[in-house]
């Protein structure tokens, strides 16, 4: 297969990795997705990965937690590093070479961030993941997942869903929602289409950079996406 994208960007949620479980990780589905991402390095694309700590921890209320938000950011971007280990380690039980960068210096799991490191990672065939966001509170992995792809230069931003793509409606509540094959940006934002949060959508919109929202749970999915199959949802500049 001939892929459409040379270099990508995965974005997944951490809730993805709970499974069918009510908390934490799923080994299933670590395996499901390490599989799913070999297929994409056996055919030269090079991928970078943001995952979210959703699954281990979220943002929650100051008031009932009395925690404030910049300490539980915080505590979500060490969450998502616990899931960059584990991918990582789902990654080389399939022989994937993969780097973990950090944007919070912890030198014994991961190497700190630095941007033409990444990219060389990259160009030499690694997978590399992007673990603590963008190592600063107030801001979300979605957002991490944009700057990081607009950094390193990557041709798309593939965000991995339970959902095949972008409808008029939550289809999980509304059977009558529709999907979209192709939207733009502006279509997003006037329709109150939440793809991303919205500084992440931004710098996306801003950059030319395109989304293309799909199920990852389905095999060979994300296969298809890279190699230029109709599936998902194509956000990008305009829609003729």
């Amino acid at each position: 297969m001939i892929p459409r994208y040379k270099r990508v960007l995965l974005k997944l949620s951490g809730e993805s990795l709970v499974g069918e479980s009510n908390f934490g990780l799923d080994p299933n589905v670590l395996g499901h997705y390490a599989k799913e991402i070999k297929k994409l390095v056996d055919i030269g694309v090079e991928v970078a990965l943001v995952i979210g700590g959703g699954n281990i921890y979220r943002g929650m209320n100051e008031a009932e937690t009395g925690i404030e938000r910049a300490q539980g950011d915080y505590m979500g971007m060490l969450a998502t590093v616990i899931n960059g280990m584990a991918i990582q380690s789902a990654l080389e039980k399939e022989g994937v070479f993969t780097r973990l960068l950090s944007a919070i210096k912890m030198e014994q799991v991961a190497e700190p961030y630095i941007r033409r490191r990444a990219i060389r990672h990259l160009e030499k065939g690694r997978v590399v993941i992007f673990g603590a966001g963008t190592g600063n509170p107030y801001f979300t992995t979605d957002t991490a997942g944009s700057l990081r792809a607009i950094e390193i230069k990557a041709d798309v931003i593939l965000k991995g869903t339970r959902v095949d793509g972008i409808y008029t409606a939550d289809p999980e509540k509304d059977p009558n929602a529709t999907k979209y094959d192709a939207i733009s940006f502006q279509d997003c934002i006037s329709k109150n289409l939440r793809v991303m949060d919205m500084t992440a959508f931004t710098l996306c919109m801003e950059n030319n950079l395109p989304i293309i929202v799909f199920d990852m749970n389905k095999p060979d999915n994300l296969l298809q996406v890279v190699c230029g199959a109709k599936v998902g949802t194509l956000v990008k500049d305009s829609v003729s």
